[in-house]
């Protein structure tokens, strides 16, 4: 059975009411962007959740792992 989690739907969102239609974790006003902001200046996944605790463990790692998914998917075999 899928993890609904693992759907983009669940855990980001686009609306053009909300910060001109960037994606932002759902059910929050954080865009998605700055957990990989984060993470690239080396902050930790907590570091970044302390900062902003609208959104959930769950959300960020289900996050990480679509971005993973998708690099996966598109990656040029050697």
């Amino acid at each position: 059975m899928e993890n609904p989690m693992t759907t983009p739907s669940a855990v980001f969102h686009s609306d053009p009411d909300i910060l001109s239609g960037t994606p932002v974790f759902f059910g929050t006003r954080v865009p998605v962007r700055t957990l990989l902001e984060h993470l690239e200046a080396g902050d930790s996944l907590n570091d970044f959740l302390e900062d902003f605790p609208s959104v959930t463990r769950g959300q960020a790692v289900a996050a990480l792992e679509l971005a993973k998914d998708m690099l996966v998917a598109h990656a040029n075999p050697a």
